[in-house]
């Protein structure tokens, strides 16, 4: 099942020309795109999938929803190693 995280927008910078953010969820910082939520202001409540923060939430339903996420043990892919972008990598082949 693929949910949407709550989490706190920490740092908004861009990244090749899109918004993104450092979004925080309970002791876990990860990247996320704010294109959809262009609005969205450090310390706001975004809900996040797949690495795109879909909608923002208040602080209230936030800390409910990661809450519950938690009891049911859905946050699991948090704690998925990140996958970093190299800069001066050669290109790859798919064929």
């Amino acid at each position: 099942m693929c949910l949407a995280i709550p989490g706190k927008v920490v740092e908004a910078f861009d990244q090749h020309g899109m918004r993104m953010a450092k979004v925080q969820f309970g002791g876990i910082v990860r990247e996320a795109c704010l294109e959809y939520v262009p609005d969205t202001k450090i310390g706001e409540y975004v809900l996040v999938h797949v690495g795109f923060a879909i909608s923002k939430v208040d602080e209230e339903e936030a800390h409910r929803t990661y809450q519950l996420l938690e009891e049911m043990d859905q946050l699991t892919e948090l704690m998925a190693p990140v996958v970093e972008e190299q800069e001066n990598r050669a290109p790859t082949r798919l064929y």
